[in-house]
């Protein structure tokens, strides 16, 4: 672990019971935002630990944004069942979105990584201290009805050679969509073994722009 990193217990809101963990890691200068990131699907080995996850983290810390990164509940130290359901997930979003406003007192930025970037556009549309969204590989089959819309700033990155987030869908979803960036990673799949340094290079350019 970093040494600007740290273990949390993220406790669920009521009625929930129990805590997720987590991982705090503080801002590279001081500021006042926050960054909450979401991991993949935890029934397919989603976790904190992925990569990608680490990657959006650190990028938020470079640009001034403390970020929380967690763990879906059952997976690694988090109390719980693992879940899939879209209502899980948003309750368990939801609690380490109020750990992150409790400790900073200005906008957040909403991250996810697969089945998490879903869970932070839903989040996005609903909180106010939300203030942008970064979404990474977001499969159309998990959108549903949740339309790529968003009357925030919002990016959306994936792989030229990701089969459960092609490029063509997500890019015709945001075609004409207004303080939306898309783009695609050269030679990279759903996982990023390829690519993970140009995620981080979109995202803290993205964060640098206070006009995206």
């Amino acid at each position: 672990m970093r040494t600007d990193e740290r273990m949390i217990a993220i406790a669920l809101r009521a009625p929930e019971e129990g805590a997720l963990e987590g991982v705090f890691q503080a801002a590279a200068t001081e500021g006042t935002r926050g960054a909450v990131v979401a991991a993949p699907h935890p029934l397919y080995g989603g976790s904190m630990d992925s990569p990608v996850v680490s990657e959006l983290a650190w990028a938020a810390v470079q640009e001034g944004i403390a970020s929380v990164r967690f763990n879906w509940r059952g997976v690694g130290a988090s109390t719980g069942v693992p879940s899939g359901v879209a209502e899980d997930a948003d309750a368990d979003y939801g609690a380490a979105l109020a750990h992150v406003a409790a400790s900073v007192s200005g906008p957040i930025v909403a991250c996810g990584y697969s089945f998490g970037a879903v869970a932070a556009l839903r989040a996005a549309k609903l909180h106010p201290r939300i203030e942008r969204a970064v979404l990474v590989a977001p499969p159309p089959a998990l959108l549903e009805g949740e339309a790529l819309e968003l009357a925030k700033p919002l990016l959306v990155l994936t792989g030229d050679r990701d089969e459960l987030a092609p490029p063509v869908p997500l890019r015709a979803a945001l075609e004409g969509k207004a303080g939306a960036r898309f783009v695609v990673v050269p030679d990279a799949d759903h996982f990023f073994v390829a690519g993970l340094a140009h995620i981080g290079r979109e995202v803290r350019a993205w964060l640098e722009d206070p006009l995206s």
